[in-house]
C-alpha cells in the first residue's frame, strides 16, 4: 500500500528498508558470484556466497556453493555447518544428517568446539524430527 505525504506518492519506511535489504542481497550474491575463477577464489568465497544464498532463501544454491567450499577445505568446520543447515533447509534430511556427523568429526579434530555443540544441537535436532 501506497501512502500519499506532500503530494508524492511514497512506501511507508519499512516496507523501503526491505526492498532495500533484498537489493543489497542480491547486489552481494552477484559480486560474490563475479569473483568466482579468480584470484580471491576459495574456501571463503564460496562460504559467503553460500551464506548470501541461504538468507535469501535459496538453499539450493547455498548447498552447491557450500559442498564448493567444502571441496576447497575440507577442513573449514563452519562450511560443514552451514551446508548441514542448507541441506536441512533444501529438504534433505539424511543428507543433513551425513553432512552433521562429518562436520563434528572435522570440528572436533581441529578443536573447533563451538561449531562442534552447534552441529550436535542441529543432529539431534534433526534425528529427533526424522525419527517415526
Amino acid at each position: 500500500m501506497l501512502f500519499e505525504k506532500s503530494g508524492v506518492c511514497s512506501l511507508p519506511s519499512w516496507r523501503t528498508a526491505e526492498i532495500t535489504k533484498l537489493d543489497m542481497e542480491r547486489t552481494l550474491i552477484a559480486n560474490l558470484r563475479a569473483q568466482i575463477g579468480g584470484p580471491r577464489d576459495g574456501a571463503l568465497l564460496r562460504f559467503s556466497l553460500g551464506n548470501a544464498l541461504l538468507s535469501h532463501g535459496d538453499a539450493c544454491g547455498a548447498v552447491i556453493a557450500l559442498r564448493e567450499a567444502v571441496a576447497f577445505d575440507e577442513h573449514y568446520s563452519a562450511a560443514w555447518k552451514l551446508l548441514g543447515r542448507a541441506l536441512a533447509d533444501s529438504g534433505d534430511t539424511v543428507g543433513a544428517i551425513a553432512v552433521f556427523e562429518r562436520g563434528i568429526e572435522v570440528a572436533h579434530v581441529h578443536g573447533d568446539q563451538q561449531v562442534e555443540k552447534e552441529m550436535a544441537v542441529f543432529l539431534r535436532r534433526l534425528r529427533k524430527t526424522s525419527d517415526p
